[in-house]
């Protein structure tokens, strides 16, 4: 199979499929490397917890899909780490997000939300990406991080120039990873001659004081990555979010009728449209059965986040959208050791913009123009969303 057929624009479609005829399905990506496609719910979930199956890109074997190719200063993250590396830094990172501190940062979320639909006026038209469900995250995860305002456009245009690369131009994404790699060597240096009360500045001391608590490496790349997914995922979150409401009017006016259900929603909204189409890439340590086929060791395996949460086998009716559903045990955020270290924070920012949103514009609708979706087998977003209100 090859998996850029229909998997942009109609993934449910081909999940379904897969999901009913070879669940566990060896695919050919656009490089000519080759992976093991994951799409049932329970396969899935047990994949997604299987210390056998490694994120470090060192067991992979060659002629594998390995995700993106980044210097050492910005790979030594997150999502290329097993433990006891990967134990000892999302322990650090997490401080960042703890409920409390994440409680913390709603009011200024709202504020933000607030400031953003002010510039829309009483009546008109806009893309709801590029005036709301964008802006919003960058500067809620710049803010905590502290990245001053003059560089958060350009972190957005290189995000989304990885998050979706255009093959014709495959300098771009290169240019992307050089920029970003200079935008972090340049404010890691400032923060460490002026500490300030940020994020990143708490990191650069524990880092300092405590040299075999975070290195320099991981220093810099854990940075990019709460950066990066602070940003990307959060604006699909959102995106995603407002779009299925919009083409579900009665679910739309359920939930305008009892605002307080927004947090429950939330969770069946990123369930029915998520943020990944996949979860980040993993290598069987050995080999592994998955579903009856077996893998073997050092091969690259992809599990379907989105697949996993329309199995009609966990979430009954799973192409409805119905926000009175239990959506708890969903995958779109990951399960495991690897769940998203951010999802307090997303979770909070996706639920504010919606009740702002819907607050402040009650006629809210599509307006005319094609949806595009992202052209990423990964991340699931739209390119815009074209909204009157």
């Amino acid at each position: 199979m090859e998996p850029a057929d229909g998997l942009i624009d109609h993934p449910y479609d081909v999940y379904r499929r897969l999901r009913d005829t070879a669940p566990v399905h060896r695919i050919t990506g656009p490089d000519g490397t080759h992976a093991w496609l994951v799409t049932r719910y329970e396969d899935a979930r047990a994949a997604l917890a299987d210390p056998r199956l490694s994120l470090d890109k060192r067991h992979a074997s060659d002629g594998t899909y390995k995700g993106f190719s980044l210097p050492p200063a910005l790979d030594a993250n997150l999502l290329n780490m097993d433990p006891p590396d990967h134990t000892r830094i999302r322990r650090l990172a997490g401080r960042a997000f703890t409920p409390r501190r994440v409680q913390q940062l709603r009011e200024p979320i709202r504020r933000t939300a607030d400031r953003l639909l002010d510039a829309f006026g009483p009546h008109g038209t806009t893309d709801l990406i590029a005036a709301y469900a964008a802006p919003l995250p960058i500067t809620v995860i710049c803010d905590l991080l502290g990245v001053p305002e003059s560089r958060r456009l350009d972190f957005r245009i290189w995000t989304d120039t990885l998050v979706a690369p255009d093959p014709a131009r495959p300098e771009a994404a290169r240019d992307a990873v050089a920029a970003m790699l200079g935008f972090f060597t340049d404010l890691l240096a400032a923060k460490r001659a002026e500490p300030a009360e940020d994020l990143l500045s708490d990191l650069i001391a524990v880092r300092d004081e405590d040299g075999d608590r975070l290195s320099e490496d991981e220093l810099m790349s854990l940075s990019f990555l709460i950066l990066f997914a602070g940003y990307e995922n959060t604006v699909q979150l959102i995106g995603n979010a407002v779009l299925a409401l919009l083409q579900h009017p009665d679910q739309l006016a359920a939930l305008r009728k009892d605002p307080a259900h927004i947090p429950a929603a939330v969770e069946e909204l990123v369930r029915y449209e998520g943020p990944a189409l996949l979860a980040i890439r993993r290598f069987p340590v050995e080999d592994v059965t998955i579903a009856g086929v077996t893998v073997p060791a050092g091969e690259t395996v992809l599990v379907s986040l989105s697949a996993a949460n329309r199995d009609p086998a966990r979430f009954p009716d799973p192409d409805r959208l119905d926000l009175s559903r239990d959506a708890a045990g969903h995958l779109a955020l990951g399960h495991g050791i690897h769940y998203c270290l951010g999802a307090p924070l997303a979770r909070a920012e996706t639920e504010i913009a919606l009740t702002a949103l819907l607050e402040r514009f009650p006629e809210l609708a599509l307006a005319e123009g094609e949806l595009e979706w992202r052209p990423s087998l990964r991340a699931r977003g739209l390119l815009a969303l074209p909204v009157r209100y």
